[in-house]
């Protein structure tokens, strides 16, 4: 039901899913950085130009050892540009990117700021989170990762689905969004619709296009574009 992940799961293993070491108790900038640097490089920018470094080593680079730029070592700059060549499915900048997301519609892409602001903004909404997910192992996390790609909320999880999960965070993203006292959580009433009909958006549109639309992909342009 999502091309995204489908596509980002045949991407360059080295530098793309889901971190398994991030869930455990020492996780912290550190174990991020060394992840990052031992990420094979893509390339170094130099006086308006980018040198292919592809598949060379950021510790080699840091002696001065590269074989395309001797002597040279790296600035903030280059660590910032080296930043930018891993994908994990959650992506450590001076924010948290939240990478899963495919593209939606209006609501939907209202939507999504305010889930994750009211998941991560507020210590109870947070706290509910992270009790729910403690006890899954990284089999599993992958299993759903590969589940919801192709069945959308439908997916098998343990004794229930994805839609079941969903429900679970969409009420707690409300909840943190409440205790903000904004009236953010009128942006996740598009998310509180889906799973109260147990249907993603990809499943609606599918049916539409087979039905209303009998495949004419201006309705479908039409249909994620207007407000």
């Amino acid at each position: 039901q999502s091309m995204r992940p489908d596509v980002w799961r045949d991407t360059d293993d080295d530098r793309t899913g889901t971190l398994a070491w991030v869930f455990e108790d020492d996780f912290g900038f550190e174990k991020y950085a060394d992840y990052v640097m031992n990420v094979p490089m893509y390339f170094v920018y130099r006086n308006g130009t980018y040198v292919d470094v592809s598949g060379e080593s950021w510790h080699d680079f840091m002696a001065g050892k590269l074989p395309q730029l001797p002597g040279d070592k790296p600035t903030i700059d280059d660590w910032e540009q080296h930043l930018t060549t891993v994908f994990p499915e959650v992506r450590l900048k001076k924010y948290m990117e939240m990478r899963g997301a495919d593209g939606g519609s209006y609501q939907a892409i209202l939507a999504l700021p305010a889930f994750w602001v009211g998941l991560l903004y507020s210590d109870t909404a947070l706290t509910a989170a992270e009790k729910l997910v403690s006890d899954w192992t990284q089999a599993e996390r992958d299993a759903l990762r590969v589940g919801v790609t192709k069945d959308g909320l439908s997916a098998k999880f343990r004794d229930g689905t994805a839609l079941d999960i969903a429900k679970q965070v969409v009420d707690l993203s409300v909840v943190g969004l409440k205790e903000r006292g904004l009236g953010e959580e009128v942006y996740v009433n598009y998310l509180l619709n889906i799973v109260r009909d147990g249907k993603s958006e990809a499943k609606r549109v599918s049916e539409l296009n087979a039905t209303q639309w009998k495949g004419d992909l201006d309705k479908l342009y039409e249909y994620a574009t207007i407000p």
